[in-house]
């Protein structure tokens, strides 16, 4: 029962802090939605970070690290040390002087006014709700293993089809009803709040768990060297083709398409407030990635009491680091290390709730319903229920059958990746017209939408585009990526250029 108290003492705190923070609410929309547009450096930094990193960083990345080695970091760690600070720079700037000038509160909106298109929100809303809700599943999904794996024995009698643990479906609720309650009464500001403090826990807990877990197996040294003794491939780059290493490079380029990303940028105090995250973002994913995937490689070879602590053949890959944990420490620090693997979820959770009830909110309520007047706290109540119906879907399509959370990341990354020629375009390519990115996003949609079809959605966990041979299979988001660019220069080059105003409101010269 340790485990299980230590989690419920956290998720009480979290509950508490969230509170706290709404307690600061200014009773408007735009607090509600952008906390005022009041972040400081380090509180945005840790919204950014904390939003990024996922269960698709600590349970993905070790699970992945089990099934195919270190070079799971090279995937997407390494690349997005680089690329995420880049965009920060190059996109996340630029949409916050044009958010913070314009008024914006959502990305739909910014879109609107750079094409001259009243619907793009119809186009958009869809495209993005659909793309985010595998993002949410993934949270849901291994928040709920989590819970299971660590309790496991807390309830033989009560729950004795799931090895006496708290049932995934219970757990996930519960996690849900948390993230939930506090983005409900706080908004952006709790949710920011939370963030900071949720990051900082999983950031340490990380660290602690490698070194912990380490210890448990004789050192780094000697975990590092059973690997190396009886899975040697697993400290090479052997199980991932280099094409398919290449082109993951376009799933990184994900972030500057992300309507959460878009909304924590237009919290930002000045344009100043970005120079923390640009530096120390690299510095973070590092701390954070790295024992994870040195975990889930010591993980394939880790044995006590002369019988492996995982199976080599073991299939639940999202299983790994709770069961790591769990049977190399005790009860006390497994229940301190799960929470901050939950926060790590959490984190994540709570912008995605919030930002697609501020999409939901100003871009298809009020937009659509300008007719009516409504009230600041309309506005919010509006909000309140969207959240309400976001997670209420998203945990049932949790129930379904599970997948991995690694690869149900890798798709949701691949779809906003594809589209990140068309905000690019929009910032820096005058000739962007509205033709154009319609071709681009549709396009990008059609195309993802069949190839996820032919992975089994999501079951075929290596699937990849052989057009270059049977031996240089390439990562789908590179062909998406292809098809957005093409089909938004060749419409746009074709189509009327955009109109001067719309130029000078977003362009110097």
């Amino acid at each position: 029962m340790t485990p299980l108290i230590v989690i419920t003492c956290y998720l009480l705190l979290l509950l508490g802090l969230g509170l706290y923070a709404g307690r600061m609410a200014r009773g408007s929309s735009s607090d509600f939605f952008l906390a005022e547009r009041s972040i400081g450096p380090f509180l945005l930094l840790m919204s950014l970070f904390g939003t990024t990193m996922t269960a698709f960083a600590l349970v993905g990345s070790t699970g992945e690290s089990f099934k195919r080695g270190i070079g799971v970091y090279g995937l997407m760690a390494s690349i997005s040390g680089i690329i995420h600070p880049l965009i920060f720079f190059l996109i996340g700037i630029r949409l916050w002087s044009f958010g913070k000038r314009n008024g914006y509160m959502t990305q739909i909106q910014f879109f609107r006014d750079r094409l001259e298109s009243e619907h793009i929100g119809i186009v958009l809303f869809p495209i993005l709700v659909g793309l985010l809700i595998p993002y949410l599943l993934i949270g849901v999904m291994a928040s709920g293993t989590i819970i299971n794996v660590v309790t496991a024995g807390a309830f033989p009698e009560s729950f004795s089809d799931f090895k006496g643990g708290v049932p995934p479906a219970l757990g996930s609720a519960v996690i849900c009803l948390v993230v939930m309650s506090y983005v409900f009464f706080g908004g952006l500001r709790g949710a920011a709040w939370a963030n900071a403090f949720q990051t900082v826990v999983f950031m340490i807990v990380a660290a602690v768990a490698s070194f912990t877990l380490a210890s448990k197996l004789g050192g780094f040294e000697s975990a590092s060297r059973a690997v190396i003794e009886s899975r040697p491939e697993i400290f090479t780059r052997a199980a991932i083709g280099k094409w398919e290493f290449l082109t993951y490079l376009f799933i990184p380029l994900s972030v500057g398409m992300f309507p959460h990303l878009f909304q924590h940028w237009l919290t930002a105090r000045s344009a100043r407030s970005f120079r923390l995250s640009v530096i120390a973002h690299p510095i973070c994913i590092m701390l954070v990635w790295v024992p994870c995937v040195l975990i889930g490689a010591w993980a394939t070879s880790a044995v006590v009491g002369g019988r492996p602590v995982i199976p080599p053949d073991f299939a639940n890959a999202n299983a790994v680091l709770p069961i790591m944990v769990k049977k190399l420490t005790n009860p006390l620090t497994t229940g301190l290390l799960s929470a901050g693997i939950l926060a790590a979820i959490m984190s994540s959770l709570d912008s995605q709730f919030l930002c697609l009830s501020n999409i939901f909110t100003n871009d298809i309520v009020l937009h659509y319903g300008r007719k009516r007047t409504f009230s600041e706290r309309q506005k919010i109540l509006i909000g309140r229920g969207f959240v309400i119906v976001v997670v209420a879907i998203t945990y049932l399509l949790s129930l379904a059958e599970p997948r991995s959370v690694f690869v149900l990341g890798t798709w949701c990354f691949s779809g906003f990746g594809a589209l990140f020629p068309v905000v690019f375009a929009a910032v820096y390519w005058k000739r962007l017209t509205r033709a154009g990115a319609y071709a681009g996003i549709l396009s990008t949609a059609a195309t993802w939408l069949y190839m996820f079809r032919d992975s089994g959605f999501g079951e075929n966990r290596h699937y990849l585009i052989n057009w270059l041979g049977p031996d240089r299979g390439i990562m789908p988001a590179a062909v998406m990526f292809l098809v957005c660019v093409v089909a938004t220069v060749v419409v746009s080059l074709c189509t009327r250029p955009p109109s001067d105003a719309c130029l000078r409101k977003f362009f110097r010269t």
